[in-house]
């Protein structure tokens, strides 16, 4: 382990009139976690893959790009809306998010393309990095979110870096170590049946201590009732007794509001979208001049239901977590009342400005290969409404090509009037498993992302002006293939899952969603035509 200071804040890179620069290694948590600041109040700037290099792994194409990437998969550069040194100043902002496609790569490129994405945030000024990661800490003792902290952390030279997958607004919730998803323990959820990742335990710091040399550290509830103090205090003690990672309890988003104000001055934090948005409320209370260290009074009692205290004996499992379920109001909710806007470069008014208050129209299409349990339900109700669908089945046509130009010509043959059309590949576990058995796990991943691709861009190219994108490796697969680099953030279809809006001329608005988010009518309801919404239906 690195001979390190003893120091929880470093003034170096962290002034607070310096943007806040995110890493997200994946799409779709990068759209979660730039409207959650954004919620907050920061201006915020979202990019898709490093704006002066490709940000995907090798073999992706990206149609149209300068030096892009042919059929073969050849890599090539980001062209027309990169930000290099010679590109036009950004607009204004507060933060920065580049979205990577890095959570199920090797961790050796996953490394790679996150500093090179810490490089760029810091030639463009950024202060405090951000490394945004799975609310449910998708991963495997090889990594990827272990060697990636390991890597910034030695990079923005911080000491100790304090972290939660907490995400109560999505029914994550980390007590006493553990993380739970809407009330179950991590290990027991439908997450332990992965196809990638499956995670089958549920503390956090023996997951994590799996994927580093690093020493974690743990701060439980109680210490984060009394306050930002306090939890400064924490990260401190935990430093200097040479831990480089500790996890931080969080039940609810005030929780999460007091870990933000308490991490205000680390060079690097790490989590899922909710810390992030603790943090930036930090940044707002700090620029409107109000202290940022306020919070609970030393010594508040725990809320009502709250269960035994940080360290007490608890049989793990045999009760929910306190908070467990808060965030039920959120579930099945499919706001979209264009109240959260998100800046990004090219977002002022134009020629070719689009609205984007509310929930765009126009053609649209669902291209589907989650295969959690949520989106497969949002598959069932699509499916349901009699929409035409297409599987993508990569065990009866295993060439990426041949498999897009059946699909494509499927589209082609539909009648008029049949409603937004659902290309899929989503598969319950054992159909999943049978066709990781025939082909392969990295084959088949490989195959259905690039037919995938090829469908998004055919789709464009026929006038489809939506798409609904559901999962993140298929989210990933659909930007990189219409080359989009940046985009605007607009209304939320739900939470968590706006619609982007590519910058440039082409009319088109994307809507990608983490596998686990929305309500079971989301991708139902984001499909529908507007005579269809105004109609009820």
């Amino acid at each position: 382990m690195t001979q390190r200071r003893n120091s929880h804040h470093q003034a170096d890179g962290t002034r607070a009139d310096a943007p806040l620069g995110v890493i997200a290694d994946d799409f779709t948590g990068a759209t979660d976690v730039a409207v959650a600041l954004r919620r907050a109040g920061l201006r915020t700037l979202l990019f898709f893959g490093v704006p002066d290099g490709t940000g995907v792994p090798d073999g992706t194409e990206v149609p149209g790009r300068t030096g892009g990437a042919d059929r073969t998969g050849a890599p090539g550069r980001t062209g027309e809306g990169a930000h290099g040194a010679d590109a036009d100043p950004l607009p204004e902002h507060d933060a920065m998010v580049v979205a990577l496609k890095s959570r199920m790569v090797p961790a050796a490129d996953a490394v790679a393309s996150s500093l090179d994405a810490l490089e760029w945030l810091r030639g463009q000024g950024a202060g405090q990095i951000y490394f945004k990661f799975c609310s449910t800490f998708d991963s495997t003792p090889r990594g990827n979110i272990g060697p990636v902290l390991d890597r910034l952390a030695e990079a923005t030279g911080a000491d100790t870096v304090p972290l939660t997958p907490s995400s109560p607004e999505h029914l994550r919730t980390q007590y006493q170590g553990c993380l739970f998803v809407d009330g179950v323990l991590l290990g027991e959820s439908h997450m332990r049946d992965h196809p990638v990742t499956p995670m089958t335990d549920s503390n956090l710091p023996r997951l994590l201590r799996a994927q580093t040399r690093e020493r974690v550290a743990l701060i439980g509830l109680g210490t984060v009732r009394e306050g930002a103090a306090a939890v400064r205090d924490a990260l401190a003690g935990a430093g200097a007794r040479g831990a480089r990672y500790v996890l931080a309890d969080g039940i609810d988003e005030s929780d999460l509001r007091t870990l933000g104000r308490a991490a205000l001055g680390s060079p690097l934090v790490a989590g899922a979208a909710g810390l992030a948005a603790g943090l930036a409320h930090a940044y707002a209370e700090q620029r409107a001049g109000r202290s940022p260290g306020a919070g609970r009074v030393p010594g508040a009692g725990r809320p009502s239901g709250a269960g035994p205290a940080p360290g007490a004996e608890r049989a793990p499992g045999t009760e929910r977590p306190p908070g467990a379920g808060q965030g039920e109001a959120h579930r099945g909710r499919n706001a979209a009342d264009g109240s959260h806007i998100a800046d990004a470069p090219g977002a002022a008014d134009g020629p070719h400005a689009v609205d984007i208050s509310g929930p765009p129209d126009g053609p649209a299409a669902v291209l589907s290969g989650s295969c959690s349990r949520r989106t497969l339900e949002q598959l069932a109700a699509l499916l349901d409404e009699g929409r035409p669908a297409y599987r993508l089945d990569p065990v009866a046509v295993p060439d990426p090509v041949a498999l897009a130009d059946s699909a494509l010509a499927w589209y082609d043959a539909l009648p008029a009037g049949g409603g937004a059309p659902v290309l899929y590949s989503s598969a319950a576990p054992e159909r999943l498993r049978e066709t990781q058995r025939v082909l392969g796990v990295e084959r088949s991943a490989a195959l259905l992302e690039k037919a995938t691709g090829l469908v998004a861009a055919g789709l464009v190219e026929r006038g489809v002006r939506r798409l609904i994108a559901a999962g993140g490796e298929t989210s990933g697969a659909v930007v990189a293939a219409l080359g989009v680099t940046g985009a605007r953030v607009g209304a939320e279809a739900a939470r968590g899952v706006p619609w982007i809006h590519p910058l440039g001329e082409r009319p088109l608005a994307l809507l990608l969603k983490s596998g686990n988010f929305g309500g079971p009518g989301l991708l139902t309801d984001a499909s529908a035509s507007r005579a269809e919404r105004t109609d009820g239906i």
